[in-house]
């Protein structure tokens, strides 16, 4: 009742004041937009390393047209070249006329080559931009950034579209592809143990594929060009910032399994001399330190499985059952056993803490972690454990 009372006393010219104060702020402000026409909207930027400096890459969203056939989001690969990506990205700006925007970049990948030197000093300018996204994938190709990110992907209009389908969810619980992000990565890099690891992208012909792109299209080629298809089954490993080993399938999905990461992945294994594929249903995986006398790393999995399907034919009475039979069981912890052997081992050869011991040495014991911070990686022995269930 008072406010009604109160609004019934306020002048009409003030209403009317009020109003055009509102229109005016209306009508003058971009509310943060910012003109198509005028703006770089990088998708994805590829880096590369060169005796100047970095090669950038930048993929830019070119708008189609909005008829059936030619609707949706094409972009075109614009290369600049300098001593620092800051200078790349100001000769894009220089050069195009166009203000570069990394808000929508979704995708940072590394050329080989680059990803061999320390690449703080090539990721030093995304971290520090206010509008870049922390959650920014990151990953490492075969070869170089640039004929990647140019590549014409035989499933989307923009090459990094395709790529980054391979680090869905779903990807993740097979066990196939570690995603990284920009964050997660500067995180393991400036931890005590300096290391971590990003997907490694391999680039194939899609064979029967050829010549299907249409004016408008990724990578600015045209009819005849090879379409490519993108794989991240293996994983790179860093240490101090620099690419030091290459983990293979095998060992990528140890490493998601000892992270609990899988729980639809699939994995071979034997019986009567017969290949036998096993999915996983359960995954439980467990990593820790023991300091009692020598240093021992302690790598353990708890998996639950069922029968996926058999390499060779099988009596009906046996495809109608998901039971694994002993054997197979048996034989599948031997086969895990070995993947996570394999991996402690290469990642030990090559000094990379992927596992982060030395922060858990760190969080437990200062004093400790003081002695072994220099020596721990090269004296670890590991003891491995696996345990394999079927599904009932």
């Amino acid at each position: 009742m008072r406010l009604n009372k109160f609004l019934k006393t306020v002048p009409m010219k003030l209403y009317a004041i009020l109003a055009a104060i509102v229109l005016l702020a209306f009508f003058s402000n971009d509310f943060g937009l910012v003109d198509i026409q005028k703006t770089a909207i990088i998708l994805a930027v590829g880096i590369d390393k060169t005796e100047q400096g970095v090669a950038l890459t930048s993929q830019i969203a070119v708008p189609k047209g909005s008829d059936r056939t030619t609707g949706g989001t094409s972009s075109v690969e614009i290369r600049t070249e300098n001593a620092t990506v800051s200078d790349c990205i100001s000769d894009l700006q220089a050069r195009t006329g166009w203000v570069p925007k990394l808000v929508f970049c979704n995708l940072i990948l590394l050329g080989e080559e680059a990803a061999h030197e320390d690449v703080a000093e090539y990721l030093n300018y995304f971290l520090r931009n206010e509008y870049m996204s922390d959650s920014c994938l990151l990953a490492v190709c075969e070869g170089t950034a640039e004929e990647a990110i140019s590549s014409q992907s035989a499933l989307d209009d923009a090459s990094s579209l395709a790529i980054t389908k391979l680090f869905s969810d779903s990807s993740e619980k097979s066990g196939t592809v570690m995603k990284n992000t920009l964050k997660d990565f500067s995180i393991g890099y400036y931890g005590v143990s300096q290391s971590s690891y990003l997907p490694f992208i391999r680039t194939y012909v899609q064979e029967g594929a050829q010549g299907a792109q249409q004016s408008g299209g990724s990578g600015g080629g045209g009819q005849g060009e090879e379409q490519k298809i993108y794989g991240a089954e293996e994983t790179a490993i860093f240490s101090a910032g620099r690419m030091v080993a290459l983990l293979p399938k095998e060992q990528t999905l140890a490493f998601s399994m000892l992270k609990g990461n899988v729980y639809a992945g699939t994995f071979n294994t034997e019986e009567k001399g017969e290949i036998v594929t096993l999915t996983v249903l359960k995954d439980e995986g467990n990593v820790s330190l023991s300091m009692d006398g020598a240093p021992q790393a302690k790598l353990s999995l708890d998996v639950q499985v069922r029968l996926c399907c058999r390499g060779s034919a099988a009596p009906i009475e046996d495809v109608s059952t998901d039971r694994v039979p002993d054997e197979a069981l048996k034989n599948a912890e031997e086969t895990l056993r070995g993947y996570v052997a394999d991996l402690f081992e290469n990642c030990k050869k090559s000094g990379c803490d992927l596992f982060e011991f030395k922060r858990m040495l760190y969080r437990s014991s200062l004093r400790k972690y003081a002695e072994w911070k220099d020596t721990l990686l090269a004296s670890l022995t590991a003891a491995v454990e696996t345990r394999v269930t079927s599904l009932k």
